[in-house]
This record gives structure tokens, C-alpha cells and sequence, in this order.
């Protein structure tokens, strides 16, 4: 009788399992959704390096922040950046995403994250020093392509 009883209890576990799987790959695809969907109308230049990626990169990071929490931002840059070292890119996109999980951290709502995202790429600039602003590449290191 235990045998019969292992194989029911085994199948719920694989179902549970199969279940958290795939919530947990959900949710970078609605992150990625999410940011693409407003990437593709905000039609900044600089696909790489430019204006464009400082968007992208701080409001995929605010809206970790915002649905999740400011630490899976650090762990992301820490993992996909390295938190900026090596290479004036990957300290452009580490310095946009602590900036990006400050606002959606702080934001009070979807549409407030999103403007406050917004607004901050708008008075951005070219290796902007400050914690405070967006900053991206010059534009002889911009590629509009996105691959």
C-alpha cells in the first residue's frame, strides 16, 4: 500500500514543482514584456549605449524594484554587469539600474514608476557622474541595433 500511496504524492510534487518552474520563468518574461512595450513607443536613440539603453535598463530595473525588491536588481547587475566594471557599457547599464530600482523602489505606483523613469532618461546625459541622473555613452559609441 506505501508503494501505491509514494506514486500519487510524487506526482503532486512534480506538479508543484513544474508549477513554481514555470511562475518563476514567467516573471522575467513579463519584466522583459513590460519594458519592451514602453521601450518601442519612448523611440529614444542609441539602441546600445545611447539614450535608448539607459531607458530600457532603468525601467526594467525599476520594475524589479517596484513588483519584487531593489536586492534582485544588485544581484542582476552584480550578475549580468558586473557591477559596471570592465567596460564604460557595463558601468553605464550598472549605474542605470541602481538608479532604476531607487525610483521603483520608491514608487507609489505602476503609472508614477513609469514617468518617474521617464522623466529621469529625459534630463539624462552623456557620462553623467551623479547617483541622481541617467547616463549613457557618446554617440560615436551608440549602435541603434539592439543585438
Amino acid at each position: 500500500m506505501t508503494a501505491v500511496a509514494a506514486k500519487p504524492a510524487r506526482g503532486r510534487r512534480l506538479r508543484r514543482l513544474l508549477a513554481v518552474l514555470a511562475v518563476a520563468g514567467a516573471y522575467p518574461a513579463l519584466v522583459l514584456g513590460g519594458t519592451y512595450w514602453y521601450f518601442f513607443q519612448a523611440e529614444f536613440p542609441g539602441g546600445r549605449n545611447g539614450p535608448a539603453d539607459a531607458y530600457r535598463h532603468s525601467l526594467a530595473s525599476a520594475i524589479v524594484a517596484y513588483t519584487l525588491s531593489p536586492r534582485c536588481v544588485d544581484w542582476v547587475t552584480t550578475l549580468m554587469e558586473r557591477d559596471g566594471e570592465g567596460h564604460p557599457s557595463r558601468a553605464m547599464d550598472a549605474h542605470n539600474n541602481r538608479l532604476g530600482a531607487r525610483i521603483g523602489a520608491t514608487a507609489r505606483s505602476w503609472n508614477e514608476m513609469q514617468q518617474a523613469v521617464l522623466a529621469a532618461v529625459n534630463q539624462g546625459a552623456i557620462d553623467a557622474r551623479s547617483p541622481d541622473q541617467i547616463t549613457w555613452l557618446a554617440p560615436g559609441a551608440w549602435q541603434e541595433r539592439l543585438y
